[in-house]
């Protein structure tokens, strides 16, 4: 067990409070001692952005919000844990910091993870990719990584790491096709044509498959301001509130790294294993990626069922999200010998909606297709525009459903007596909801034996 000593405090810290402040861009610009010496030592500057990821964190938040917030935060400081309870105020446009409690660790510790959504704040590039790493989807946001853009959407169904010079196992990739296991790519140094940045590599598993590449900068001098996803905010009390909002973020890192490291075993990247301990940690990640897909629920189930809650109307293309869908799923479709049957490449269904909320109600969809598909069978994706609006459907060749079951299927909480599934019974439902936030809807034709089509309707891009 670690052992912790007080600090001393420095003089200008009278009863042991150190005491920091922020302006609005959450850059540290006064800071007692000790906090102002990890500051420099953590890589940042005074002022400068704040250099502890925890704090950062907290300060966010409270200027986000409005309202205090107090927490104890952990980080580390010349390889020895540092812990003390941060009280952060509203001060103005930034903030007011107190820290108590001030202590040392005595012993070397590991570097503490980064709250991942910390990582999606400082990642100037977001690249969905599929279960193989191939590029489905970018979001880039630095001007100096323009020419990656470019190259990413020119290069979708490639894999990512075509498309960048991997530093440091570059070597290790050259007698092999197609990417490393995600474990030795994950936090990889990085850089892309026409950026005079260095890059990292943040692989992050998604519950639906595949992956969110983050790519972070080497060295961070200045906060993005408009990168954080705003969550929507609730103000409905309640245990979906507790769950979804308050539990999610804390709980998604340390079920993400039980998975991460289960998967690092049963693929025998930390040395040999017997098979019947392979066969163990394999159970472990999925029954991890089973507690993680409940909490995603439960955090939609949330967000879908605020007063006010509205998704963002774009432009999009149903084929496009048909396909990107598939592509996101494919390998477990392969794994069950699963037939992902796509619009034609040419094909184009303007709508409106919004992209990230179309394309989580199709994976719901599509893996649902496949979870309860025999296998060998098609899964079809199909599109179309009718005097309604346009609209896009997925057709499995499973048991389907009776007349009943096909009203209870968007329930909540329904699984139709299925058990040890992996479901939740909240994908239907949210997904329902979603389509009805859009301006559209979903719905479902079945028949025993003739298995089920789920199609869901948007408002037609007439203009497009």
């Amino acid at each position: 067990m670690s052992a912790l000593r007080e600090q001393g405090s420095a003089p200008n810290t009278p009863g042991g409070i150190i005491r920091a402040r922020t302006d609005g861009a959450d850059q540290l610009v006064a800071a007692d001692e000790p906090l102002a010496g990890l500051q420099v030592r953590n890589g940042g500057a005074l002022p400068g952005p704040v250099a502890v990821p925890a704090l950062l964190s907290l300060v966010r938040r409270v200027r986000r919000t409005g309202q205090p917030a107090a927490r104890t935060i952990l980080t580390v400081d010349e390889g020895r844990t540092v812990t003390a309870r941060a009280q952060v105020t509203p001060d103005g446009d930034g903030t007011a910091i107190e820290l108590s409690q001030w202590r040392r660790s005595d012993e070397t510790a590991p570097e503490p993870p980064v709250p991942e959504a910390l990582l999606h704040h400082l990642a100037e590039a977001e690249i969905l990719l599929d279960e193989a790493q191939r590029v489905i989807s970018a979001e880039v946001r630095a001007p100096d990584l323009a020419h990656f853009a470019a190259a990413l959407e020119e290069g979708r169904g490639q894999y990512w790491t075509d498309l960048v010079k991997i530093e440091r196992v570059s070597h290790l990739m050259t007698a092999r096709k197609g990417p490393l296991h995600w474990r030795l790519l994950d936090d990889a140094p990085f850089s892309v044509e026409g950026s005079p940045r260095s890059w990292r590599a943040r692989l992050v598993p998604r519950v639906q498959g595949g992956f969110s590449l983050l790519a972070i900068p080497a060295s961070i001098d200045a906060l993005p301001m408009n990168s954080e996803p705003q969550a929507e905010e609730s103000s409905s009390p309640g245990w979906n509130r507790l769950l979804g909002r308050d539990l999610a973020p804390a709980l998604r890192q340390p079920i993400t790294r039980i998975i991460a490291n289960a998967e690092t075993i049963r693929t025998r990247l930390a040395g040999p294993l017997a098979d019947e301990y392979a066969g163990y940690a394999q159970d472990i990640a999925e029954a991890g990626r089973h507690l993680m897909s409940l909490i995603e629920d439960l955090a939609d189930l949330e967000a879908v069922e605020a007063p006010g809650f509205a998704p963002a109307p774009d432009h999009i293309d149903l084929a496009d999200c048909a396909r990107r869908a598939a592509g996101i799923l494919s390998v477990r479709a392969q794994e069950r010998s699963i037939t992902l049957r796509t619009p034609e490449s040419g094909a184009r269904v303007p709508a409106i909606g919004e992209f990230r909320r179309v394309l989580q109600v199709l994976l719901n969809l599509v893996t649902n297709a496949i979870r309860y598909s025999p296998e060998g069978s098609v899964v079809t994706l199909e599109t179309g525009e009718n005097a309604q609006g346009a609209w896009i459907a997925v057709k499995d060749e499973g048991q389907g459903l009776t007349a009943e079951q096909a009203i209870r299927v968007f329930d909540k909480f329904e699984r139709l007596g299925r058990s040890g599934d992996g479901g939740t019974g909240l994908g239907l439902y949210i997904s329902r909801h979603l389509a009805r936030a859009m301006g559209g809807d979903l719905v479902v034709t079945s028949a025993p034996g003739e298995g089920a089509r789920f199609l869901l309707s948007l408002r037609a891009d007439r203009g497009a």
